[in-house]
């Protein structure tokens, strides 16, 4: 193995090790908001509702995975549906005040981890840090 391949399998490993804590994390933050389900009600809250097709788009999700966590947003009262006023056919879904509160939460929640568990580091290291992921993130969408 070059020295090229055990870094990459380092990443490989450790970004599994990070998704395997998130979801953890957010299991522990709100038991009944899984990471996907707070992924797709943070973006309804950015964007200010879209529909659900859109969100499967955005994600690369199946729409039947993306139904079933709206679904449950829907019954815990996280989620509503609203016609678009353009498009009476169109349903576009929006976090009720609800969801909006315990998004507002659990962001809360996660950005005082975040802040934990760097707390230590140099500003230096943080600047970089943040540059790679975003590096890293660019790749994967100019990727596909």
């Amino acid at each position: 193995m070059t020295h090229r391949d055990g870094s990459v399998e380092t990443i490989q490993q450790e970004m599994t090790a990070f998704a395997r804590r998130a979801r953890a994390t957010a299991a522990r933050m709100h038991p009944e908001l899984s990471l996907v389900s707070y992924t797709l009600l943070a973006h309804l809250d950015d964007q200010q509702g879209c529909r659900a097709t859109d969100l499967a788009a955005h994600y690369y999700l199946d729409k039947s995975t993306v139904s079933r966590q709206i679904a449950a947003l829907e019954r815990l009262g996280f989620v509503e549906r609203r016609i678009d006023p353009d498009d009476h056919r169109v349903q576009v879904l929006h976090p009720t005040a609800e969801g909006a509160q315990v998004l507002a939460n659990v962001t809360a929640s996660r950005r005082k981890a975040f802040h934990e568990r760097l707390a230590d580091w140099r500003e230096e290291d943080l600047d970089r840090f943040a540059s790679y992921l975003v590096r890293y993130n660019a790749a994967q969408e100019r990727l596909g």
